[in-house]
């Protein structure tokens, strides 16, 4: 079908039928390649639902202050070394952590996704992935810690070293031209979205965040508190669009979904698992401060159970419960206002981009 426009004495015609087989060839890979970025119109609508929703949940570091925190941090009779610990590892983890997810997301996985609403909601999780970066410098430099403890904790307290290797050895084989038409390439990829979405984002990250927000409980560190609520918010954001896109790309490429990978990737998350249980046992040494490690370990197994049931994957650990379920409440701030003069944290702004219909050019 063309639709004709007379503009004076031009004559524009509109083929639809071209647009419409341009729609159809949009695809999270091996989609129709345009030199231009027109997200127009939208096929994968919940990448772009999405990106409003990150979009209008923007904070900055500097907004919190930090005063609260200085005045603890140098506090040696009412904050414990085990609480001082707990914030290394924190910021320690994390400033190397937000650099290797937003990298693999830039350098990986954007690159190789084709419908460019996917690569707009890619660019903004790269964009938060350097925020959190800047509020662990802007929390480094805050409580004075010396930088180069932090640059050594990557090598020096080996069970972050390992989890760090674990996502590196999964992003490392895409760093490379791929034919993203081989089965076997379009595996390493879904894999690659799973162990960043699920099992690094959407679970080792959440034992850490829960010790620093049971501190934050205790009225101990509310600007760090406050930045890693922030920041878990974000996150649960990034576990959504890697497992939407890790779902629409096994839909496309039902080849890939065989018993084997699915198993393949069970037996990943219960890498990660077991990686962020030593992790957790050197971040919390003892039981101490009203934190148990035993809750944080079951923590785990409940949090990976619920990725990999949220991926159409059996868990590892049926019918484990929620030690913790005071954490989903901490990540309720949708309606919290920012420490900075009152400000509201949400930058709410009404759309006016829909899908377009069948109806529509």
């Amino acid at each position: 079908m063309q639709i004709s426009f007379q503009i004076g004495s031009k004559n524009f015609v509109l083929d639809q039928d071209k647009a419409e087989a341009a729609f159809a060839a949009k695809k999270v890979i091996n989609g129709r390649q345009v030199p231009y970025f027109n997200i127009l119109p939208l096929k994968y609508q919940w990448a772009y639902d999405l990106y409003k929703t990150m979009k209008a949940n923007h904070w900055e570091p500097e907004d919190i202050p930090m005063g609260k925190d200085i005045e603890q941090w140098r506090d040696l009779k009412h904050v414990s070394d085990v609480e001082r610990w707990i914030i290394r590892m924190g910021i320690g983890y994390f400033s190397a952590a937000e650099g290797i997810v937003g990298d693999n997301v830039q350098h990986v996985v954007r690159e190789l996704v084709t419908a460019p609403e996917l690569k707009l909601v890619l660019g903004r999780h790269a964009h938060e992935e350097n925020i959190h970066a800047d509020s662990l410098l802007y929390m480094i430099s805050s409580l004075g810690i010396n930088p180069h403890e932090c640059e050594a904790m990557f090598e020096d307290v080996k069970s972050i070293e390992r989890k760090n290797e674990f996502v590196n050895a999964i992003s490392r084989p895409l760093r490379r031209d791929l034919n993203m038409t081989d089965p076997a390439n379009q595996r390493l990829l879904a894999k690659n979205i799973f162990a960043f979405g699920q099992c690094m984002e959407g679970t080792q990250f959440y034992g850490l965040f829960g010790m620093v927000l049971s501190l934050y409980r205790q009225n101990k560190f509310p600007g760090i508190g406050q930045m890693f609520r922030y920041t878990l918010r974000d996150e649960s954001n990034h576990i959504e669009l890697f497992r939407n896109l890790f779902m629409d790309l096994v839909n496309e490429n039902q080849a890939i979904w065989t018993p084997a990978f699915k198993e393949e990737l069970r037996a990943t998350m219960a890498e990660a698992v077991a990686l962020e249980k030593d992790f957790i046992s050197d971040c919390l040494p003892v039981n101490a401060v009203g934190l148990s490690i035993t809750e944080f370990l079951t923590y785990i197994d409940y949090i990976a159970d619920r990725r990999l049931e949220g991926c159409g994957l059996a868990p590892l650990n049926p019918g484990v419960k929620n030690p913790l379920p005071w954490l989903a409440e901490m990540m309720d701030i949708k309606k919290e206002q920012n420490f900075f003069e009152g400000r509201v944290t949400e930058y709410q702004k009404q759309s006016a981009l829909r899908t377009t219909s069948d109806d529509d050019l």
